[in-house]
């Protein structure tokens, strides 16, 4: 078993094997849940990725998928040479 202390401003180191078997990383978010016999549950946060949408900044013109495909294609050809 684990354990970690409590600050005086409510903080709690997360314990590193507890965060390397949650795959707890600087900024993961955990969640606390409450479950049916009453113990307190720590759950690592799994946003989907639609989430990120429009997280990155493109100033291009857009491009369309066929323009991509081959773009992808034509750098895949130029990687195996």
């Amino acid at each position: 078993m684990s354990t970690g202390t409590m600050t005086t401003k409510g903080q709690i180191t997360i314990p590193k094997d507890i965060r390397d078997e949650l795959g707890l990383e600087p900024g993961s978010r955990v969640s606390f849940l409450k479950n049916e016999k009453g113990f307190i549950e720590l759950r690592r946060e799994r946003r989907p990725v639609s989430d990120l949408a429009g997280s990155l900044r493109f100033a291009g013109p857009t491009r369309t998928l066929d323009e991509m495909d081959a773009a992808i294609a034509a750098a895949a050809a130029e990687s195996m040479r």
